[in-house]
């Protein structure tokens, strides 16, 4: 029910947004507006403020089907209108007026993102410190240097070095540099002592395709430092059936020392033989005591791979910090974080149309639900971040120079200012039929994937 109620509000606010961007432009060009519509189909409830703007009669409406919604204006392509209201038509706008209108959809979506993310460095948010766990053997923070236990300090691209806050701000670099193919500089206190210095992630080298667990698992940094604890224990799972129980410390497992929970849920993992779970034994503190377990773990299938699974949670709780920022700072980071969010979309948008990336990365509306319902789950701030990272993504891809969406119309305009004349009628068909299919096309991969992702 949570996730329901939890993804309807957020499509709510950003549909209503979007639109309310359109509208507002197109009442202060003094375009006429005939309705304001958030959702399709059937109308669920209608109204009409008593105090509009002079000359406005707009009729606002929720429909059944929320998913998405629209903004009615007075048009002679798609209505008569009378003489006296001629010039309050869209289509009698000026260019300038025109395109002005339809980017502001786009506009507030970014515009939303910003004040969300600021919002979240106003409240501050509780996040894990950057603190390293130890990178599996092979991997590129393995072969940088690192060895787990170290704290990032500051981290850039090309020797411009910020500061880290936590371990999602290191996350969020790390997932820029994969993408975009560019090695990140960390500046790391390898023992809390000040002994600073720099290590290179050469994270040019591999194929960022797949922003998924499986890219940070190659990149050997995947969660913060913890305890290698057993914490809540799933009945009738291997943990239960071999007799872990809540609170053990793992000190070793088949003869490997064990010093941190990411490289013990890694050694969990890896604890088959093809597809065949493989017995080793566990040494673990217990009240006071070390004894020794045979744990043999439970088989599951990632895609194609066979993977070990313990039923039970694995690693203490991590260290963490309140990241806040001031006024004048979270707004600035909100803008910076939103530049930077919606460039990478747009790179990798690009990327998927090249096939350097892959088409796997984009979602729907089953993934984007899910989402909403465990970001509501966390609290506040992690779903205000969750608005703010879709109402990015919703306003980047109506710019996207499709014929249906916003992005083709403003296309329409940018043609027509340096013609001087319009797209025909017959080449407007073209251009829409040729757009709609492209979006049918898209959202149908990425429902496949929502499928997949959730189900498969």
């Amino acid at each position: 029910m949570l996730t329901i109620i939890a993804f309807i509000v957020a499509l709510g606010v950003l549909v209503a947004v979007h639109e309310w961007g359109h509208y507002r432009v197109a009442v202060a060009c003094n375009v006429r507006v005939l309705r304001f519509s958030i959702g399709f189909g059937k109308v669920i409830y209608r109204w009409k403020p008593r105090h509009q703007r002079a000359g406005q009669d707009t009729e606002f409406v929720i429909g059944a089907i929320p998913l998405g919604g629209y903004v009615r204006m007075l048009d002679e392509r798609e209505a008569p209108v009378e003489a006296h209201e001629r010039h309050r038509a869209f289509n009698t706008q000026s260019l300038k007026a025109r395109a002005a209108i339809v980017a502001a959809g786009p506009l507030a979506n970014l515009l939303l993102a910003i004040v969300l993310y600021a919002c979240v460095n106003w409240i501050g948010i509780e996040e894990p410190v950057a603190l390293l766990a130890r990178p599996a053997a092979g991997t590129i923070a393995e072969e940088a240097g690192l060895r787990g236990g170290e704290r990032v300090l500051r981290a850039g691209f090309d020797g411009d070095l910020e500061p880290v806050e936590s371990f999602e701000g290191l996350r969020w670099r790390i997932t820029r540099g994969a993408l975009e193919q560019q090695d990140l500089d960390l500046e790391v206190d390898s023992d809390g002592r000040g002994r600073v210095h720099t290590v290179r992630l050469a994270l040019s080298q591999i194929e960022g395709k797949d922003a998924d667990a499986s890219m940070f698992r190659r990149i050997g940094i995947v969660a913060p430092l913890t305890q290698p604890d057993i914490g809540e224990v799933i009945k009738g799972g291997a943990a239960e059936r071999d007799g872990l129980q809540k609170g053990d410390r793992v000190l070793s497992v088949g003869g490997t020392s064990i010093v941190d929970g990411q490289q013990l849920r890694e050694a969990i993992r890896t604890s088959v033989d093809g597809a065949r779970p493989k017995a080793q034994v566990w040494r673990i503190e217990r009240g006071g005591r070390q004894i020794s377990l045979d744990v043999e773990p439970d088989v599951r299938m990632e895609g194609e791979t066979a993977v070990g699974r313990i039923g039970a949670y694995v690693g203490a709780a991590p260290q963490t910090v309140t990241v806040r920022q001031g006024p004048l700072d979270g707004i600035w980071a909100g803008a910076v974080r939103t530049w930077e969010v919606s460039a990478l979309t747009v790179r990798m948008l690009g990327r998927m149309v090249v096939g350097e990336a892959s088409i796997k990365n984009l979602s729907g509306p089953l993934t984007i639900a899910d989402y909403a319902g465990k970001s509501a789950s966390l609290g506040l701030t992690q779903y205000l971040s969750f608005l703010a990272l879709i109402s990015v993504s919703l306003g980047v891809l109506n710019l996207m120079p499709l014929p249906v969406l916003d992005g083709g119309h403003l296309m329409y305009y940018l043609w027509e200012g340096l013609t001087g004349r319009g797209v025909s009628d017959a080449w407007m068909e073209r251009l829409q039929r040729g757009g709609i299919a492209v979006l049918l096309l898209m959202m149908s991969i990425a429902l496949f994937n929502d499928v997949t992702r959730l189900f498969g």
